[in-house]
């Protein structure tokens, strides 16, 4: 099961079971990378099919909608329908996630701060893409930072998901979990097609979502380093030649960055009998990201005997590099950096050039 697969089996399970979904965004139809189809198209007659809208079996409708770009128009209608749609899933997706800045009006205002303000919630999720594949700034990063910052009092859910189980697990428990709050998704880009982001029917049909996940068959007794990171980094860091025969280092993922997942963090933690050091990795600047949010709440449940570090770009303006060249430079040095145990975690985090 690849990315979309198990993205349009979470919708057409939840249509029979009754659950109506509303889905909007700039390129829904097709998705923006091309790979989810809900909506086929004959390039002779223009005619349009949608194979889930005439699911046998469905108890609910599923409306798709491509939006115009106008962010904050189509956040606005979004939110207000799912407040008084409240059984309705209702989605809406960036082209890229840096385009939700638009409609940063909707999301402060509205989003963020309704349940504090007027006691009003919604289960409208956002899917915004993210992830740092060389593309420069304006399409690496949905800015993780901004909402993990506006995350308080219990009033969103953010999470960077790494499989399409977790996803297609998440999507339906938004759907159907009783305590509703808007739902921040950072999606992948280049996980949509990779082989190694793949999973079996079992994983959807017999398992549910994990906050945190361990990395499988690491021998437990010879780990010293715990990486922690979230989203699409960890399959640069595992895939990197640097991993192979490294067995003192595995590598954690968060995938639900808010409400912090505290119990499952400390669980896998307390895996390694002989660690030494826990590390937070990212490949946004360490002024963006999850860094911010996780060291603070990391440091306060770490054992006393951990050491704690901090592996990613230096503070930026921009979000990303402006070529792949650099990009690339940049980023085979922070997996570098994570995977090698004779740079000791305490020379991060790392200064900003020129920064005294």
């Amino acid at each position: 099961m690849d990315w979309a697969h198990a993205e349009a089996l979470a919708y057409a399970s939840l249509l029979t079971e009754g659950t109506p979904i509303r889905f909007t965004g700039q390129d829904v139809e097709r998705g923006t990378f091309s790979q989810r189809h809900l909506v086929l198209h004959d390039a002779k007659t223009g005619q349009t099919v949608s194979p889930i809208q005439n699911l046998p079996g469905a108890l609910a409708p599923i409306e798709m909608h491509n939006s115009p770009l106008s962010e904050t128009a189509a956040l606005g209608f979004e939110y207000g329908y799912s407040a008084e749609a409240p059984e309705t899933l209702v989605l809406w997706e960036a082209q890229f996630g840096d385009f939700a800045n638009g409609a940063q009006v909707i999301i402060d205002q509205f989003i963020i701060s309704g349940l504090a303000k007027w006691g009003q919630t919604s289960r409208l999720t956002l899917l915004l893409p993210h992830g740092y594949e060389g593309s420069g700034p304006e399409h690496s990063s949905a800015r993780i930072e901004r909402f993990l910052q506006l995350a308080a009092e219990g009033n969103i859910r953010v999470a960077n998901l790494t499989t399409p189980a977790q996803y297609f697990h998440l999507l339906r428990r938004q759907a159907r979990i009783t305590k509703q709050r808007p739902l921040i998704i950072f999606t992948p880009k280049s996980l949509l097609r990779l082989p190694q982001a793949t999973n079996r029917i079992e994983h959807l049909a017999e398992s549910k979502f994990f906050p945190v996940l361990g990395e499988p068959r690491v021998p437990i007794e010879k780990v010293t380093r715990l990486v922690l990171c979230t989203g699409k980094i960890y399959y640069d860091l595992v895939s990197h030649p640097q991993r192979e025969d490294n067995e003192a280092v595995a590598i954690g993922r968060i995938e639900l960055l808010y409400p912090f997942p505290e119990g499952q963090v400390l669980e896998l933690i307390n895996t390694y009998p002989n660690l030494r050091e826990v590390v937070w990795v990212q490949e946004e600047p360490r002024n963006m990201g999850a860094r911010a949010h996780m060291s603070p709440r990391l440091l306060q449940v770490l054992p006393d005997h951990l050491a704690f570090g901090y592996i990613g770009r230096p503070e930026r303006a921009s979000p990303g590099e402006g070529y792949p060249a650099a990009h690339t430079g940049e980023q085979n040095r922070i997996l570098r950096t994570a995977l090698d145990l004779s740079v000791p975690v305490s020379m991060y985090p790392v200064k900003t050039p020129g920064e005294r």
